[in-house]
């Protein structure tokens, strides 16, 4: 196993508590978006301060998803929910500024859609499971969506979603319940409301591990996963492996 790398790491931000899912995500970037370990270092957020970040140390930013909300009420967050909204809402401000790559996943739609001043509320959530999602024109002349249909099939379950965003921002992608299910800030700076770093088996992994978070019936979890697998949401991979492909950088 090499100790270095000929190119510059890409960071995972993580906000799983849950040791499985949190370790299950960072399998699944790697796995995924063909990355070699030392190509994929991982932060979990509600384990330790993000800390200071040189955006120039790195290929690119992944943050991934979980069971917080932006919108959720101030009095209900808990005091690690703060703490770690505070540091994300103040880094994704420094991205945007810079137009670092980017990419966020369910959650970065609440995060870089408040960054922005999106509106991120609750009218817009998606049970688990596969949705159709549509590309705009904007969304067709994507380089991050150059290789998968115009529509496809992509996994999800959300309980928050940006319901409208900002002249400033580009909207790439749309779900019959979901407006927003895709936008880019920039050139550089993405958040998708699905997951392209998901496919079924991580897909099942979530459902065991979230299954009394209120994201659905407990008692459904086995439906779900089973209704999962009957579907083909083999392309928004294709966005995670191609956000790795565009953006890797040669270290120094």
């Amino acid at each position: 196993m090499p100790t270095t790398s000929p190119h510059l790491p890409f960071l995972l931000i993580s906000i799983r508590a849950e040791q499985e899912a949190a370790d299950d995500e960072y399998q699944s970037v790697l796995r995924l978006g063909r990355l070699e370990p030392i190509e994929l270092r991982g932060v979990n957020l509600t384990q330790q301060p993000l800390g200071s970040i040189d955006l120039d140390d790195w290929s690119g930013f992944i943050l991934g998803g979980g069971p917080y909300n932006v919108s959720d009420p101030a009095e209900c967050k808990t005091g690690t929910q703060r703490r770690v909204e505070s540091e994300l809402l103040d880094f994704v401000g420094r991205v945007v500024d810079a137009d670092a790559p980017f990419l966020g996943c369910c959650y970065g739609v609440g995060t870089l859609g408040t960054a922005i001043g999106a509106t991120v509320d609750r009218r817009y959530g998606e049970p688990v499971g596969a949705v159709s999602v549509t590309l705009t024109t904007d969304g067709r002349d994507d380089p991050l969506f150059a290789y998968v249909p115009e529509t496809f099939d992509a996994y999800g379950g959300h309980k928050e979603a940006a319901a409208t965003l900002p002249a400033t921002a580009a909207h790439l992608a749309t779900s019959p319940t979901c407006p927003v299910q895709a936008f880019r800030v920039g050139k550089n700076v993405y958040a998708t409301q699905f997951h392209p770093e998901l496919d079924a088996d991580s897909l099942a992994t979530r459902i065991d591990v979230y299954r009394d978070f209120g994201y659905f019936a407990p008692e459904e979890a086995d439906s779900l996963k089973a209704s999962a697998r009957e579907r083909d949401a083999r392309y928004p991979t294709e966005i995670l492996r191609r956000f790795v492909e565009l953006y890797r950088r040669p270290a120094a």
